[in-house]
């Protein structure tokens, strides 16, 4: 009797500690989500200060800054994580497309507003990069832990699902060569 008492208690154990685990997980993942649309958002504020400033210097481009105002739209209305993934390399290269246009205007690489957004439209970039490595990080432990015996069995029994991971496209892992320095 007590061989088996012991058994039992050792297997609560275990389904106790593995599902804490899997819940821990899955609450760092959507943390690290949350980071993610925090910085998503910071560079969703700063494009219309930057459209307003390219559009100062270059006001026969209306097209590609058509171009970011309907991709930052669909960027910040996007559901899920594919919708989401899609919509910001979408944004991405349409943001890259205003670089391009900056660089027929010297009076707008000199402004000290444009390099200014700049330098934060960068920073925030980064700090992008950064999120979704860490939210990767995350996702990846999760959907290891699901995927793994024995907690896999329960995490089948009580309805986990892994997560996608937030990728970017392989143009997007290309280091654009934009230049703002006079030549």
């Amino acid at each position: 009797m007590m061989p088996l008492l012991i058994i039992v208690v050792v297997l609560a154990l275990y389904v106790i500690l593995a599902y804490n685990g899997l819940v821990q997980l899955k609450i760092r993942s959507e943390e690290a989500w949350s980071d993610i649309d925090v910085q998503l958002k910071r560079r969703y504020d700063l494009i219309p200060n930057l459209i307003e400033t390219v559009k100062g210097y270059a006001k026969h481009e209306r097209e590609v800054f058509e171009k970011v105002t309907e991709a930052r739209t669909a960027a910040m209305s996007a559901k899920g994580i594919k919708g989401q993934e899609q919509a910001e390399n979408q944004l991405t290269a349409a943001l890259k497309s205003v670089f391009a246009v900056a660089e027929a205007y010297p009076d707008l690489k000199a402004s000290a507003n444009f390099g200014k957004l700049q330098d934060e439209l960068a920073d925030t970039e980064n700090k992008i990069e950064a999120a979704r490595r860490f939210y990767n990080a995350n996702v990846r432990d999760l959907n290891t832990k699901i995927k793994s015996f024995p907690s896999n069995m329960i995490a089948n029994t009580l309805h986990f699902e892994t997560k996608q991971l937030f990728e970017t496209v392989a143009t997007e892992r290309e280091t654009p060569s934009v230049n703002f320095e006079e030549k």
